[in-house]
C-alpha cells in the first residue's frame, strides 16, 4: 500500500506541518476541518510538499527524520529550491 510524507503551510499563521498518511486527500480535509489536534485552529491548509512511498512504515521513517534537526535543514534547502523558504 502507497504512503506519503507531506508537508502543509497554514494560510492563517504560515507555519509548517508535517506529516504521514495512507491517504493525502483524506488527510488534507481532515488538517482543514479542524480533525487534528496539532493544526486545529490553523487552517486553511495547502500541501507544499510531499513524497510517495511504497510503505506506511517508510513515510513515517522518513516523517521522524524531516522532524529532527538534520532533517529540518534539508526541508529548508528543499523548500528554498522550491521558492517557498522566503
Amino acid at each position: 500500500m502507497e504512503a506519503y510524507t507531506y508537508s502543509l503551510l497554514s494560510k492563517k499563521d504560515y507555519r509548517t506541518y508535517f506529516g504521514s498518511t495512507i491517504n493525502l486527500e483524506r488527510r488534507l480535509l481532515e488538517h482543514n476541518s479542524g480533525k487534528n489536534i496539532s493544526t486545529k485552529g490553523r487552517a486553511p491548509f495547502t500541501i507544499i510538499y510531499s513524497e510517495k512511498y511504497e510503505t506506511i512504515a517508510e513515510a513515517r521513517q522518513r516523517e521522524r527524520y524531516f522532524k529532527s534537526r538534520i532533517g529540518r535543514r534539508e526541508l529548508q534547502k528543499i523548500f528554498e529550491t522550491l521558492n517557498l523558504g522566503e
